[in-house]
């Protein structure tokens, strides 16, 4: 049976890395399909648990020369505070201060700021020997593996100048001189400093600000005030138990997901909704964890807790999405994964053009270091999964949650969206606003109600909904029914007590024909009718609403050169009425979910990229024919699992959200990526043609990468109109 796992990878330092990795996982027979995103350092492995476990991936990921954790599903840990800089970073600090004097001193003709030769051998060494020991062991482990990372080059580059530096001092020594002028122990030392500290900002981004995980965790509150014994006390979180009672006051959060028992106040459930009106809260009402209480106070029981709460589940969901692959990620991948051997190349080559037309090694030398230093995998790996991450990030604020990359990707072409109506366009809470008896027929208004709230109390749809709330507003019993039957798009049967088989549907479905003169609200309304035993004997007429932000969502979609489409199970004259409301042109009823999945299909064929929205059963056929769809939560269950995300409020105004988020993260990716390629086609030539002196170069790489994740911070700032 094919079962996913999740790992936490350490020690990648490039995309070549996580190429490895992917690999290696990729050449077992027993693995589905592996995938490593160096910007979230996770592993999602798909494998076959009749021939391996979880223990065994871990093991072969490490043979690799990487740590794996694996992630389940509880909530992680809370981060402990911010990344600090390490021991090894300040030594090479320190080191390279003497350094920076010596170099600021030869730029203003003052050689004797430099330190002697002896020191320079002293201090390099040190560096050269110990604290590049990473660099030696990553670079050694990637070449075991069959693929070379930056810290190849790295290692390379400053290698080389080290030992070219050792043999000049040793040289000119025996001549009776030091050979200062010979020597460049700082390029090494200072190389190894930049890159080390381009690689702590970039861990340091990729930890805090880069992934809107730790925000998340600090929704949860550490302790909770819990009733324990008659008394209020204050507990850690991880002390509460499911039916448990919590207080919760004006400025604190929400501990876990629960129904309030008694209290009132309001709560800012926008952290998952992406609703930034607070929620009334009052007894019955439903709370979610990570909540803030506003105004008032209430005590809530807890049903669910940790990662069994919707934020919990967010959070994972989140996570997962994250470290998945956005298909334009591939043209960077494939470049990173020859990105070492060229340039090696390139370097070797620059060495000898340079000393045939210089003749001299140690310009020759210097000018291929710096290729070797000035170039940047690590820009072409963040480049993509660094936009999604944040993309990623900023959907799920304005309460839009994507299934992974590719859905995030796809939904930036849209130029097409197919809306249901009722749900989605309305409110979704019609109301009956007329009532047909059949003449002749054995049944009266109450009757009907009775006979139709049983079938439809089965049922999930507003439509049904009403019916039944109708029927219990007017006192009346409803009879007990059995044997319910779906057909889906048509409507639903079942055997009422004391009455037979009863239809309640679609007009045809329950073989109802309105008279002839039906006008007014039969002409524009949800028509359900109802059968018995095969005979039709009668009709409710129900009426909806348009939802307050369903205008301006279609506005805005408008706006943006996005067409919208709607098609809907009611009849053509409801559908029309709503479309004309909104302005929409191309608006089509009577569809039943064969209908919709071949309109959808028609409008793909006709070269558009089409976005569904639905959230019932019927939806799904649509749902899944489209290039990207959207489910609305809370709504049927196979909605949600067959749409690429889902949308948190029932509003076309959020679709138009993850739409533009889209957008622009797909345009912030391809910044980076320009950024990237552009950084290293214009760099490794100036390096190559000695514009660029090694630490120069070094110091340019540190910031490349730096520099991608800088710009895809930016979808924070972000204005989505």
């Amino acid at each position: 049976m094919q079962q996913k796992v999740r790992f936490q990878i350490e020690g990648m330092t490039c995309q070549a890395c996580a190429s490895r990795i992917e690999k290696v996982l990729n050449k077992k027979d027993f693995i589905g399909h592996a995938e490593v995103n160096f910007a979230s350092e996770e592993a999602q492995v798909t494998f076959d648990d009749s021939k391996t476990n979880v223990g065994d991936i871990t093991k072969i990921i490490e043979k690799t020369g990487y740590g794996a954790i694996e992630k389940t599903d509880a909530l992680p840990a809370a981060a402990g505070g911010e990344v600090h800089i390490g021991w090894r970073l300040w030594l090479l600090f320190i080191i390279n201060i003497p350094f920076l004097i010596g170099m600021a001193g030869m730029m203003i003709g003052r050689h004797d700021w430099m330190l002697p030769v002896a020191w320079q051998f002293v201090l390099a060494s040190i560096v050269q020997l110990w604290l590049a020991v990473p660099f030696y062991k990553s670079a050694w482990a990637s070449i075991k593996g069959g693929l070379a990372n930056m810290d190849v080059l790295v290692t390379i580059g400053t290698v080389s100048i080290y030992l070219y530096s050792v043999y000049m001092m040793l040289h000119y020594q025996n001549m009776g001189h030091d050979g200062a002028a010979h020597v460049y122990f700082e390029a090494g030392a200072m190389v190894i400093g930049f890159v080390s500290l381009g690689k702590f900002l970039e861990h340091r981004t990729k930890k805090s600000s880069l992934n809107s995980l730790s925000l998340m965790l600090q929704l949860t509150p550490s302790t909770a005030s819990v009733q324990r014994g008659g008394a209020w006390q204050t507990l850690p979180i991880d002390q509460v138990q499911i039916g448990d009672l919590i207080r919760a006051n004006h400025g604190e959060r929400i501990a876990a997901d629960g129904m309030v028992e008694s209290g009132s106040g309001w709560a800012d459930e926008s952290h998952l909704t992406g609703e930034s009106n607070p929620e009334m809260k009052q007894s019955g009402s439903d709370v979610l964890a990570g909540a803030l209480m506003t105004d008032g106070s209430i005590v809530y029981r807890t049903t669910a807790l940790g990662s069994q709460t919707l934020l919990g589940d967010m959070m994972n969901a989140l996570s997962e999405a994250q470290g998945s692959k956005a298909p334009i990620a591939r043209v960077a991948n494939k470049a990173a994964a020859v990105f070492v051997p060229v340039v090696v190349g390139i370097a070797v080559l620059t060495f000898i053009i340079t000393w045939l037309v210089v003749r001299d090694w140690t310009t020759a030398l210097m000018h291929a270091v710096a290729v070797l230093v000035i170039a940047c995998p690590c820009a072409l790996g963040l480049a993509t999964p660094a936009a999604i991450m944040v993309g990623m990030g900023k959907a799920v604020k304005h309460g839009v949650w994507f299934k992974d990359a590719a859905s995030l990707e796809e939904s930036a072409h849209v130029n097409a969206v197919v809306l249901d109506k009722t749900g989605t366009l309305t409110e979704g809470r019609p109301q009956v606003a007329a009532v047909y008896v059949v003449s002749g027929s054995a049944y009266d208004e109450d009757d009907l109600y009775r006979i139709a709230a049983a079938v439809e109390q089965n049922a999930t749809h507003p439509l049904a909904n009403a019916i039944v709330s109708a029927a219990l507003a007017r006192n009346l019993a409803i009879p007990a029914a059995t044997h319910a039957q779906t057909a889906v798009g048509a409507g639903i049967s079942a055997e009422v007590e004391g009455v037979g088989t009863v239809n309640v549907g679609k007009a045809d479905y329950a073989k109802l024909t309105l008279p002839a003169d039906s006008d007014g609200i039969w002409q524009i309304a949800s028509i359900v009718a109802v059968s018995v035993g095969g005979q039709a004997v009668g009709a409710f007429a129900l009426a909806d609403t348009l939802k307050s932000d369903t205008a301006e969502a279609i506005r805005r979609l408008k706006a943006h050169d996005i067409e919208v489409y709607v098609m809907s199970g009611d009849h053509q004259g409801t559908v029309s009425y709503i479309a004309n409301q909104l302005g929409i042109a191309h608006a089509y009823g009577n569809m039943s979910p064969r209908d919709k999945a071949a309109a959808v299909q028609k409008l793909k064929n006709e070269g558009k990229t089409v976005a569904m929205v639905g959230d019932g059963v019927n939806d799904a056929p649509a749902l899944a024919a489209a290039n990207v769809s959207f489910a609305m939560k809370g709504g049927a269950d196979v909605a949600e699992h067959t749409a690429s995300a889902t949308l948190m409020q029932h509003s076309v105004n959020q679709l138009a959200d993850a739409l533009l988020v889209a957008r622009a993260t797909l345009k912030n990716i391809k910044q980076n990526l320009f950024f990237a390629f552009f950084y290293n086609i214009l760099g490794i030539p100036l390096a190559a043609f000695g514009f660029l002196s090694p630490v120069i170069a070094g110091a340019a790489m540190a910031m490349s990468s730096i520099s991608v994740l800088g710009n895809a911070l930016r979808l924070k700032r972000v204005k989505i109109d």
